[in-house]
């Protein structure tokens, strides 16, 4: 199979819609496809039929049988890719880097860096007790390992 041309009707697709992006192309064992992709809004189950025919109508079954599955990230599939940190902006996301894990809301993002806020318990520097302080950090995108949106209930 000529990964080549699957890329290029891939990225074809994708084009088409301006708030779509894509988060992995893979060529796995027996032929088969997997394309990942997202949109700033979400994608639907309807651009996800429209990528996969046309990759599909431009590929010759003929000539090479494959398997072609395209979808949209699920909820434990980490973010990867810039579009995905911009659209869960205000969403809580744990975030592991080589040397911790944070747990925060996500705030800002930019070309290099993210930027999270949590609130913590932490003993008062006079007296008993605890009082609640708000923690900020900054994150950046080269230190991070792994980095997903939590879910709440």
């Amino acid at each position: 199979m000529d990964q080549s041309v699957v890329k290029k009707l891939v990225n074809e697709a994708i084009s088409e819609n301006d708030s779509l992006f894509l988060i992995e192309l893979s060529f796995l064992v027996g032929n088969r496809i997997k394309v990942i992709v997202d949109g700033d809004q979400g994608i639907s189950i309807k651009e996800c039929m429209r990528i996969s025919r046309h990759v599909e109508h431009n590929l010759d079954r003929e000539e090479e049988d494959f398997g072609l599955e395209v979808t949209s990230p699920d909820i434990s599939h980490p973010l990867s890719v810039k579009r995905q940190y911009l659209k869960n902006i205000n969403r809580i996301l744990k975030v592991k880097t080589g040397d911790e894990e944070l747990e925060g809301t996500l705030i800002n993002v930019n070309d290099k860096e993210i930027s999270l806020r949590w609130k913590t318990r932490e003993p008062k520097p006079v007296g008993k007790g605890k009082v609640t302080v708000e923690k900020n950090a900054l994150v950046a995108f080269d230190s991070i390992k792994e980095a997903k949106v939590k879910i709440t209930f």
